[in-house]
This record gives structure tokens, C-alpha cells and sequence, in this order.
């Protein structure tokens, strides 16, 4: 086969050619107004003439360049020529053989179809980064060669050594896989391992991080029972992404849960929060949702610091979306946060959620929250079923490129046995004096009708004794008192209109008051007070029920 006829002719090639033809000097004119050879090497300093392009031996070029080149002919791709660098990597390669049978590395790479593809179209190809039977990465490039009266044609195989820069892009996405990984393991450490289970919610979460291509972010939830059948709920994300981001969220997530044992209104906990956000990382900010549901109000109070709003269904399917009031996010500093509501009665199902469940790019991030308004109004079970086929609708899956945290809460509507089991009652402390009597003999009666075991009874009689005795002596009316029992536990509380919360202490023998809050911290399994929204104060104590 003749090597020159099959020969890869480089782009401009003819063109060049025909220019120096078009401009030779005829042999008859060259003495005319010429010089002398010798005497114009005296006259100018030109350097001598190098050969062109054209001029070079074209085998002797491809035998000496490092890449790997092959020429194939015909639509069995016959081989025509291997350069010395292609056979040092693979072999000495039969001239005239199909490449299917004599380039059994081509076919392992798949470049044979696309040899075809090359042949059929004229047109180059090029096939990134395939590591070859001899453990080097090569980039190829086929190039089609054919003189004009050819039909078959021939194509001309490059390929470039690339094995260090794979190997070192390679390097860089284990080193990343690795950060990632440690993000990811940092994260899921920092949310909550089990949630809280409320005695009059049911609730279920779920954090899904980002695809292999996007950095972890911060995006964290948690429940926490505040004691007297309270929970607060919350939902957050750190802007940025990373182990930093991780990091902070746990910070966040943990001052949260200190700031709620201080049973605290919705806002003043985001207005200590934003503080310290800014002393955390003054470059970092974060939004956030804090709520506290109260199954005696029916109605979640909620603050938000820029987070998305919460969306509510109720018994009738209805979706409600929570819009003001919203602050500015975390630890931007100068705003004072305020408290809103919404209603959550019995049937009904809120959930809070963060960016990743409903942005997404080229779309208004309105109508993400819309389809999840209309996925929510479908969607009925369990918390756990509704907070999947929520993450479902929105079509998030393992390759999401941002983190999804979604917090899905139940009010049940009880009814029948189940319903026996969460009962209220309630009395308005009128009087003066005389009322404690009132609400000793009230508590015994509705005890009795709830049937609990005669050492509780006595319990709940004593704390209510003592609640109601402390509120008479250091509040002021109105008063009233709430008896509350779930299938888990009874609530005794007290409010009244004074804002000054009773501390425990220890009272001296001497003393002739001082003891009725110790008393009561003594025989429960827990007490706590709290300043309601409409100025006063809320003193509570909670008692275990036996098991069946």
C-alpha cells in the first residue's frame, strides 16, 4: 500500500501549495534584476531557508512523535500504518490486518464504532480519558484522510498520553469524595439520632445531603418537648456548604435546644439565636423556623429568621401557607423578630422544610412551594408516608445538588377508647382565699372520673394543692386552673396575670412560706413556669403514668 497516497494531510495544506505555485518565478526570468547568490548573502542578513511543511517526510515525522498514531483503510479499517511509539505500548501490529482482529485494544475502548462513525460522516471525532490494555490513559482523536477519487477513505487515529493528568484529576475527586464523606458524617452526627415523640403529635423527618457532585450543606431539624404538653419544632440551614457549614449548624442546633428549656416565645429565642450567629462567624448566616405547639391553644406559634414559610393542611384538606412575620436570616443583627400563628387543630398536618425540597434552577422558587402546597393536599398517612411521597413529588433523588431537610407533624383527631385517653379539665380560681378549697375538691373529683390509682390521685390532689396556694399568695387574678392528661402522663397548671416566675429554693425551719414549689418539684416528675403571651405566667407539673 503506498504510504504517501494514505498520508494524513495537515488543514491548509493544498492551499499553501497552490500559493507557491501561483507566485514561483519562471526559470527564463530569474537573472533579471537578480543578484548574485554570493553576492547576496554579502548584501543581507536574511537566515538561510528552512524546508516547509510539505517538504518533511511524513513517516519519518509520525515515526518520531511520542503520541500513539495509527492509519486504518476501508470499512474494515485495515491497518496501513503504526508509528513506534503505538507499537512500543502495544506491539508490532500486521500491516493489511482489520483492526477488529489486529487492534484487539481498540475494540476494548470501543473505538471501533466510532471509527465507523469518523469513515461515514468525514467529520473528526474525539473519545476523553479511556484507560487502554496497558494501564495508560489516552485521549484519541480519529480524523478521517481520503485523496478526492476515494471511496473507502481512511482514518487517522491520535492518541495523547493523559495518564498523569487522570491520575491527578482522579486524586482530586477521592480527596473530595473524602471531604464529603466527612461532611456528611459530621452532619448526620449532629441532627437528632432518634426524635422526640410528643404525647400529642406525631411526628417523622428526613435529611437526604446532596449528589457526589455538591458539597454538603447545613440544613438541620429537631423536636424538643418543653414539658406541660408543649413542643417546639425547628428547622434550619447554614448558608454554604462543607464541614464549616456542618459545623455551625451543630452549634446552632445546640444553643436552640438550651435557649427552649428556657420556654421562651418563639421570637425571643430566634432574637438570641441571631446574636449568637453573629458571634460564631460573622461571614455565616442562616435561616431558621422555631415553633411551639400548645394542644390545650390548638394553634402553632411560630418565628421565622428568612426561612420558607410552614404550610399547614387541615381536617379538610385545606392548605394553609404562613407568611409574616419573617425576619431577616441569622446573624445579620439589627431586627427585632416577632411571633405569628396558626391554627393545628385535631386532623391536621403542618410541615417545615428547607430550600433543597423546593428550588430549583431556571424555576421561581413560588411555584416550588405552590407544587408542594398541592402535593400536601394529596398526600395523606403517617408522617413518615407524607414526608416521603412529599420528597418524591419534588423529585428529589440521590443525585439532588442541594441538601433536603423535611419535618412533617401530626395533630391526630382521637376518637373512642383512644380519645378516653386525652382528656382536659378546667376551673377559674374565684374568691380569694376560698378557692384553694375549690380546686383541691375539683382536682379529686376529676381524678376520680379518670380513674387513676389511688397514690396518683393523691399526688395530683397535693400539686394541685400547692400550685393553686402559690398563685394566691403571689399572683393576681384572673387565675385558673388546668388539669390535662395524655395516654403518658398528667399535667397540673396554674396561670395567673402576675409575670414573676416562682423560683425554688430552700426554706429555713424558721420560715413559714417557701416550700410549696420544693414540694412540688419533690412528688413529680417534673415542673417548669413560663410567661404566657398576654402578660402573666403559666406554673406547671407533670406526673408518669403507669404503664397500662
Amino acid at each position: 500500500m503506498n504510504f504517501t497516497r494514505w498520508s494524513a494531510r495537515l488543514p491548509g495544506t493544498q492551499r499553501r501549495a497552490a500559493a507557491r505555485t501561483e507566485h514561483a518565478v519562471p526559470p527564463d526570468r530569474r537573472g533579471e534584476g537578480s543578484v548574485p547568490a554570493a553576492r547576496a548573502e554579502r548584501l543581507t542578513d536574511d537566515p538561510p531557508g528552512v524546508p516547509a511543511v510539505d517538504e518533511l517526510p511524513a513517516r519519518d515525522v509520525l515515526d518520531h512523535v511520542p503520541a500513539l498514531v495509527a492509519l486504518v483503510h476501508g470499512p474494515d479499517h485495515r491497518i496501513a500504518y503504526v508509528n513506534d511509539a503505538y507499537t512500543a505500548a502495544f506491539g508490532a501490529r500486521p500491516q493489511g490486518a482489520p483492526a477488529r482482529e489486529a487492534l484487539p485494544e481498540l475494540a476494548e475502548l470501543g473505538l471501533l464504532p466510532l471509527l465507523d462513525q469518523v469513515l461515514r460522516s468525514g467529520k473528526p471525532r474525539t473519545l476523553k480519558s479511556r484507560k487502554a490494555l496497558d494501564g495508560r490513559t489516552y485521549t484519541f482523536t480519529c480524523t478521517p484522510v481520503a485523496e478526492n477519487d476515494d471511496r473507502d477513505g481512511g482514518v487517522l487515529l491520535f492518541a495523547t498520553d493523559v495518564t498523569d493528568h487522570a491520575e491527578a484529576a482522579e486524586r482530586l475527586r477521592a480527596s473530595e469524595r473524602s471531604q464529603r464523606e466527612t461532611a456528611v458524617t459530621l452532619q448526620r452526627s449532629l441532627l437528632p439520632q432518634e426524635l422526640e415523640q410528643p404525647d400529642d403529635l406525631r411526628i417523622a423527618a428526613t435529611y437526604q445531603p446532596g449528589g457526589t457532585e455538591a458539597a454538603v450543606g447545613g440544613d438541620w431539624y429537631d423536636v424538643i418537648t418543653l414539658g406541660g404538653g408543649r413542643t417546639a419544632l425547628v428547622i434550619g440551614d447554614v448558608m454554604g456548604r462543607g464541614v464549616r457549614a456542618a459545623a455551625v449548624m451543630g452549634q446552632l442546633r445546640t444553643a436552640v435546644r438550651a435557649y427552649a428549656r428556657l420556654d421562651l416565645p418563639p421570637h425571643e429565642v430566634l432574637q438570641l439565636l441571631d446574636g449568637l450567629a453573629t458571634e460564631i462567624d460573622p461571614n455565616q448566616i442562616a435561616t431558621c423556623v422555631y415553633a411551639v405547639h400548645d394542644p390545650n391553644e390548638g394553634r402553632l406559634v411560630y418565628a421565622s429568621a428568612g426561612h420558607l414559610p410552614i404550610l399547614v393542611r387541615d381536617e379538610s384538606g385545606a392548605v394553609l401557607r404562613t407568611d409574616e412575620p419573617t425576619g431577616p436570616p441569622l446573624g445579620t443583627g439589627g431586627w427585632v423578630h416577632t411571633s405569628g400563628s396558626v391554627p393545628l387543630g385535631p386532623g391536621s398536618t403542618a410541615v417545615l422544610y428547607t430550600d433543597g425540597l423546593v428550588e430549583r434552577r431556571n424555576e421561581d422558587l413560588d411555584e416550588g412551594i405552590a407544587a408542594l402546597e398541592r402535593a400536601l393536599a394529596g398526600a395523606t398517612g403517617t408522617p413518615g408516608v407524607v414526608c416521603d411521597r412529599l420528597v418524591r413529588s419534588a423529585g428529589v433523588t440521590a443525585g439532588h445538588d442541594d441538601d433536603v431537610a423535611v419535618l412533617v407533624l401530626q395533630h391526630p383527631a382521637r376518637t373512642g377508647p383512644d380519645g378516653e385517653l386525652f382528656r382536659n379539665a378546667a376551673l377559674d380560681l374565684l374568691g380569694g382565699i376560698e378557692a384553694a378549697p375549690r380546686a383541691r375538691a375539683f382536682a379529686s373529683g376529676v381524678l376520680t372520673s379518670w380513674r387513676f390509682p389511688a397514690d396518683l390521685h393523691d399526688l395530683g390532689v397535693l400539686a394541685t394543692s400547692e400550685l393553686v396556694a402559690n398563685s394566691l399568695q403571689h399572683g393576681t387574678p384572673p387565675m385558673r386552673l388546668r388539669l390535662r392528661r395524655t395516654d403518658r402522663r398528667l399535667i397540673v397548671e396554674v396561670t395567673d396575670s402576675d409575670d414573676h416566675l416562682p423560683r425554688r429554693r430552700r426554706a429555713e425551719p424558721g420560715d413559714e412560706s417557701g416550700r410549696g414549689i420544693a414540694i412540688v418539684a419533690t412528688i413529680a416528675s417534673g415542673w417548669g413556669s413560663r410567661r404566657t403571651p398576654g402578660g402573666g405566667k403559666a406554673v406547671w407539673c407533670e406526673f408518669v403514668l403507669p404503664k397500662g
